[in-house]
């Protein structure tokens, strides 16, 4: 599996959908696991919800950065 195209996959589903968004931000795990479909171990999916929070995060402060400069 492509760990930083699955993180961006995941990211943009959960961008353009809040209540998903949402229950990955209370429930990351079984969230991911529901999105993927697969069976990963614990600790590969607490990786990539660390990875997928982060691409969120950045998405989140790119857009800002880009409001306060007329550009979005």
């Amino acid at each position: 599996m492509d760990v930083k195209k699955k993180i961006e996959e995941l990211a943009e589903k959960l961008k353009n959908d809040s209540a998903l968004r949402e229950n990955f931000l209370k429930e990351p795990i079984p969230t991911l696991e529901k999105l993927l479909g697969v069976d990963l171990p614990e600790e590969q999916l607490k990786q990539l919800a660390e990875g997928v929070k982060a691409k969120i995060n950045l998405d989140k402060a790119g857009d800002l950065i880009g409001g306060l400069f007329g550009k979005k």
